[in-house]
């Protein structure tokens, strides 16, 4: 069997912090970052794969149910991936891949994502599903929810299954809507920072943000924040405050931030770089003030994402643009770097965080998939 190449990029938040739980709007890209594979049909019903990053793994597709030992393997996310797809009658097969890889793992790129949506595709490339890049991030969301073990929304894969920058809205789950956004950023770059802090233990913390968002909507008979009106909201916080004025201020940057991405994706679009930095810098403040995900009130001495943030805004001063970038409480912040000002900000951040600790990207516009010559 002749071998097929195929690949599919990480990805980037830029606007819609914690919007996407409560079916909200999302701008994300796909970067110049991939995990690609050589792979051939191998006339047997076992995925073979070889990696210095993922390891050696076999998985037997003639068992599809969850393994509770998998849990957080790449064989797990190879296997749920699988079971989407049977599931949904599409074809699958064994096959051998080597694998090769320069996404960071743990770096806010969504590696998993990327690794998801590269399996469906040699699935689909491979045994001839007829299957749309909507449904190859669904397939990665149901492997990472179920099978990997790992809660999470269908941003990432559908950034990185469709490629280039898009706005996702997820006001109907079951019709996601993606909106390609003509993107250039001439004179700078996106970088993403690695501030080096933990996610252990953040889990409340995380589960804490659709929890309070989930009590606003209650109060009006709603499950999720997108079903409610903004003037409606905005009209009962006296009433809203005995829930807690932490759920009313998360509420808020919800629909600030819902309606942000627009005016960021219309800002880009029109080559409008002032007002789309300022949209950028509005977000990250949301996110401090009313969202409070910069840093976890558990462990208020460990302020890494905070400090970079401070720091990005000392160096850039009013040339570009910062905010925290995905989850946060720790982790990672995105900025937008003027070309001349790089290797100063390289610099400076790597003094405090570490070598390697920041990653310059470029929009990548062709999503997951076969590469051809």
């Amino acid at each position: 069997m002749s071998t097929r190449y195929f690949s599919a990029p990480g990805r980037v938040e830029i606007g819609g912090n914690h919007t996407d739980h409560q079916h909200g709007r999302v701008l994300a890209a796909a970067v110049e970052l991939v995990i690609t594979a050589a792979a051939a049909p191998n006339g047997t019903d076992i995925v073979r794969l070889r990696s210095e990053r993922f390891g050696t793994s076999e998985t037997d597709l003639n068992v599809l149910e969850a393994c509770p030992e998998e849990k957080g393997t790449s064989t797990a996310l190879v296997r749920g991936v699988a079971a989407w797809f049977v599931k949904n009658r599409y074809p699958v097969g064994g096959f051998d891949a080597d694998l090769t890889s320069n996404v960071p793992v743990g770096a806010g790129l969504s590696s998993s994502a990327a690794f998801e949506v590269l399996i469906g595709n040699i699935f689909k490339g491979l045994f001839g599903a007829d299957i749309s890049r909507l449904e190859l991030a669904r397939a990665g969301q149901f492997a990472e929810n179920v099978y990997f073990g790992k809660p999470s929304g269908l941003m990432d894969q559908t950034a990185s299954s469709f490629g280039g920058l898009n706005i996702i809205d997820f006001k109907d789950p079951d019709n996601t809507v993606v909106t390609p956004v003509i993107s250039s950023i001439p004179g700078y770059s996106m970088c993403v920072v690695d501030t080096g802090g933990s996610h252990a233990d953040l889990t409340p913390d995380y589960a804490a943000i659709p929890k309070d968002m989930k009590t606003v909507a209650a109060y009006f008979g709603k499950e999720f924040l997108r079903e409610i009106p903004a003037d409606e909201f905005y009209n009962s916080i006296g009433s809203l405050r005995r829930l807690g004025d932490r759920a009313v201020l998360r509420a808020i940057h919800f629909f600030e931030e819902n309606e942000r991405v627009l005016k960021q994706a219309a800002a880009m679009e029109r080559g409008d770089m002032e007002a789309f930095f300022k949209l950028i810098i509005e977000s990250g403040r949301s996110s401090l003030t009313c969202l409070q995900n910069v840093f976890s009130p558990s462990a208020i001495q460990e302020q890494g994402v905070t400090l970079a943030l401070a720091l990005s805004e000392r160096i850039l001063t009013e040339t570009g643009a910062w905010r925290v970038h995905g989850g946060g409480f720790a982790g990672t912040i995105l900025a937008f770097v003027p070309d001349r000002l790089k290797k100063k900000y390289s610099l400076q951040m790597q003094e405090i965080f570490g070598k390697g600790c920041c990653h310059f990207l470029n929009i990548r516009k062709e999503g997951g998939g076969e590469i051809r010559n």
